[in-house]
């Protein structure tokens, strides 16, 4: 939502950009003239509570809080002409923006990014009245507003044949112009920097960067399981030859999220004598800088729809990192294509082996990750400016759209 804010307002559309209280923006966003930011408290009583029978009412409450703060926020709006509207969360977004302002004759489109019926069926399961609710309220939004965008064509093709949508456009994500390869001068530098913040210094060091938001949609027990299978497996590989090192690795997850503090704890737990991984907060004009610098990204995001596509992938492939990420089907594979551009995995076995293979000869052996990156250079094109304005500009724009 921030490329979106960003591309419409450098199209000279003035933009009001609704969202929750927490991380920082971009000066990219936070300073330009064209855009003014409206900030909601959050409600998030729900995380307190891990069980399922008691979740859905306190996640209803809130929604109620929220629903709320955001009626009141969008009836302070001057009149728009267009809203878009992410989804997910679809609750209580979208049912609020369309009661605020139905009767100012606006334009509704949603960016579909996952169904957020799909993500409560995860804690709730299939057939919970609450999931069921939640899957009617979305289809109705699907087939009630003026068009919808769509990450990828799997989700397309659903929203058509199963919600009945109209005008459908598939805008996959792609990387913003701060997603750049970074020379290996440059690259070297920045890492024993940041090597020497996370205190891992001496001897070759592999680096992984695992973008993430804390979310349940996100496997994080894989890695750690693969960790220590990883550990197992160079110790026997060193011990058969007593001259031979494997490099250190670091696997770094960054951003912040309500599951990061129970994952730390597990993460200090690990016997690691080769792996170090770490977690942290990185600010925004820090992050594109430390996925340039990854040897190769990791994604452990798990699809509860099998429809979307994780859009840390594109900022990888933007900054020429490949990607290793766990294997949900179809719509993935419509980026990431296996020893190509990136690695895809099921299970922490396979993760483990993957991560020994391709480190194994490391720095001196780098066939395997020279060949990945110049698929992921391959996969950066088009980017998101680009992209945008082929498949989104007019969609958006059609009409006089101010705001």
């Amino acid at each position: 939502m921030q490329y979106h804010a960003h591309a419409l307002a450098e199209s000279g559309v003035e933009v009001h950009f609704v969202g929750l209280e927490g991380t920082p923006l971009p000066r990219g966003i936070a300073e330009h003239r064209g855009i003014t930011v409206h900030r909601l408290k959050p409600s998030t009583s729900r995380f307190r509570q891990g069980a399922a029978v008691v979740y859905s009412g306190i996640a209803t409450g809130d929604a109620l809080r929220l629903g709320f703060r955001l009626w009141r926020q969008l009836r302070r709006l001057p009149a728009p002409d267009l809203v878009l509207v992410q989804n997910p969360p679809a609750f209580p977004t979208l049912e609020v923006a369309r009661l605020a302002l139905r009767r100012r004759r606006v334009r509704f489109v949603i960016d579909w990014h996952n169904l957020g019926y799909s993500l409560l069926q995860r804690r709730l399961g299939r057939w919970h009245p609450a999931v069921r609710i939640a899957r009617w309220f979305e289809r109705r939004h699907a087939q009630k507003v003026d068009a919808s965008l769509s990450v990828s064509r799997g989700m397309g093709t659903f929203l058509q044949t199963k919600f009945s949508a109209r005008r459908v456009q598939v805008l996959y994500d792609r990387p913003a112009s701060t997603f750049v390869p970074m020379d290996r001068a440059a690259r070297e530098r920045f890492r024993q920097g940041l090597f020497g913040r996370m205190g891992v210094v001496g001897g070759p060091t592999g680096f992984i960067v695992c973008p993430s938001s804390w979310t349940e949609d996100e496997d994080f027990d894989v890695v750690i399981e693969a960790v220590v299978r990883l550990e197992e497996r160079i110790r026997g590989w060193e011990a058969a030859e007593p001259r031979r090192r494997f490099p250190q690795l670091i696997i770094l997850v960054t951003g912040d999220g309500q599951r990061r503090a129970e994952f730390e704890r597990r993460f200090a737990g690990l016997p690691a004598r080769r792996i170090h991984l770490r977690a942290r907060w990185l600010e925004p004009d820090e992050y594109p800088l430390v996925v340039g610098s990854a040897d190769i990204g990791l994604c452990l995001h798990r699809s509860t729809s099998g429809l979307d596509i994780p859009m840390k992938v594109a900022d990888l492939f933007g900054a020429s990192v490949p990607v290793c990420a766990i294997d949900y089907g179809a719509c993935l594979a419509e980026r990431v294509r296996h020893s190509d551009n990136g690695l895809l995995f099921s299970t922490a076995r396979q993760l483990s082996d993957l991560l020994f293979d391709l480190f194994e000869g490391y720095p001196g052996d780098q066939a395997m990750l020279e060949r990945l990156r110049l698929g992921a250079r391959r996969s950066a094109r088009p980017t998101w400016d680009e992209g945008w304005k082929k498949e989104a500009r007019d969609l958006l724009l059609a009409g006089d759209a101010a705001d």
